[in-house]
């Protein structure tokens, strides 16, 4: 069986897991071993995820389980991320509402489901946005994008904000991370809802004002309205390359508003 979620179209046999760790195939059906697995929750802010301009000054419940489709080398989450190992907790979508509605009196909007690839239990995002809407509250998706327009279509009206990570604007820059560029940019094209995109600097690696200025210019072609968040890298994982100097990040940010009208700077 072949997996058509992602770029990496994984070849099953019976019972193996592809390079996500998560995506199983089981009788022949393509199933998320990580299916109401959490590893994860946790009540924060907005801003957070990060997400300036949706419900600015709220709170939102974060879920994640594990597994990831990249390798980007300085993974900030690479103990859930990284392993199809970490300790779990079973919560299905009505029990996860339940904790939604339960932190309601805390200024909770709703759910983001975020910390992994939250993409690998698409599922889980549709069964549970679709409670969620019935109880007025709102679902969020962090994700890198690296996905098929099949699993964009499925979530789509159950989603009401994504951030997505547009890592770099390089093909060589995905080949470190063993991401695909244009997957990316095809789904950030055809986002419908609220919309945020993150860029971490990484010294060296995707750090050029030249660059930065084809990735904003071009998300102002998509939509001029989409917020961009410039981020400073820290040394992570396998990744020991120093930390961005925040100077960088402000400068690459200002040339960012050259072209967007909504830029922010995070972890300076």
């Amino acid at each position: 069986m072949k997996c058509d979620l992602c770029f990496h179209a994984c070849e099953l046999s019976e019972g193996q897991t592809g390079f996500c760790r998560a995506r199983t195939n089981r009788g022949g059906r393509n199933i998320p071993g990580n299916h109401h697995r959490w590893t994860a929750v946790a009540l924060d802010p907005i801003e957070k995820k990060p997400l300036a301009r949706f419900h600015p000054g709220s709170m939102i419940l974060s879920v994640g389980s594990f597994g990831c489709n990249l390798r980007c080398p300085f993974c900030q989450n690479a103990s859930i991320s990284m392993t199809d190992q970490a300790p779990t907790k079973t919560l299905s979508p009505e029990e996860l509402v339940q904790l939604a509605e339960r932190y309601r009196g805390s200024g909770n909007i709703g759910i983001a489901f975020t910390y992994n690839e939250p993409l690998l239990d698409f599922e889980s995002i549709i069964e549970t946005g679709r409670l969620l809407h019935e109880h007025d509250m709102v679902c969020v998706l962090v994700s890198n994008g690296c996905f098929s327009q099949k699993v964009l279509r499925a979530i789509a009206p159950y989603v009401d904000a994504m951030n997505i990570d547009l890592k770099g604007f390089t093909d060589s820059y995905y080949d470190w991370c063993q991401g695909d560029l244009n997957m990316v940019k095809d789904w950030i094209t055809h986002v419908t809802c609220h919309l945020e995109v993150t860029t971490l600097i990484v010294p060296g690696k995707n750090d050029s004002p030249k660059q930065m200025a084809a990735e904003a210019a071009w998300l102002a072609s998509v939509n001029e309205n989409i917020v961009l968040h410039v981020t400073r890298y820290f040394p992570r994982y396998h990744c020991d390359i120093p930390a961005a100097p925040v100077r960088q990040i402000y400068e690459l940010a200002d040339v960012a508003r050259r072209y967007l009208k909504y830029v922010y700077t995070g972890n300076c």
